[in-house]
């Protein structure tokens, strides 16, 4: 498939995923969203350093009560932040409390401009392969993130079984997720850490 045929089947995927998980009752991925919160708690245990998290964002995982476990345990957490819509996302530490203010598309943001560097990140999924390929919103912001850390991230995807695709026809800028991390369990891209 062609580059022109592969970013307007990822816009049509994009679209009919994000619709099909804004419709599942919140009741079942509330149930998702406690299967997958209680894997992410014992994979991050195992893992040290600064956690990476998001904001959730249209249905999405959502990671505010693994937030609160993590800073009880004493863990830093920071939020990505939209810097340069070509560049990669600035983490800034962030504790729950703290004063946020509205960033791209209105996603809170820690309004401290406190920039570190993540160990690992979670990444929410829009879809997902069995090669552990993430498909996000489009604007490339964690490919160039995962690209541009170092020391490389450990990268999590996060999202819900019925967003695996057969494949997202990953091209030379998409980074994998060393995990996916859904509802249903763990997937490892091969290789991995």
């Amino acid at each position: 498939m062609d580059l022109d045929a592969v970013n307007g089947w990822r816009r049509g995927e994009r679209e009919r995923l994000i619709a099909l998980r804004q419709t599942l009752p919140a009741t079942e991925r509330r149930g998702w969203g406690d299967r997958i919160e209680a894997a992410l708690r014992n994979l991050l245990a195992e893992r040290p350093g600064t956690l990476g998290v998001y904001w959730p964002f249209r249905a999405e995982f959502d990671p505010r009560p693994l937030i609160d476990w993590a800073v009880a345990a004493g863990r830093m957490v920071a939020l990505p932040v939209v810097i340069d819509k070509k560049g990669p996302l600035e983490y800034r530490a962030w504790r729950p409390g703290e004063p946020l203010a509205d960033g791209v598309w209105n996603i809170p943001v820690p309004e401290k401009r406190e920039i570190v560097t993540p160990a690992i990140v979670l990444a929410p999924l829009v879809g997902f392969d069995e090669g552990c390929y993430r498909l996000g919103y489009g604007g490339g912001y964690f490919d160039r993130t995962l690209a541009a850390l170092s020391p490389r991230a450990f990268a999590i995807g996060i999202g819900f079984e019925v967003q695996l695709l057969e494949t997202i026809y990953p091209q030379s800028f998409d980074v994998p997720m060393d995990l996916i991390v859904t509802e249903t369990g763990i997937r490892r891209r091969s290789g991995s850490p």
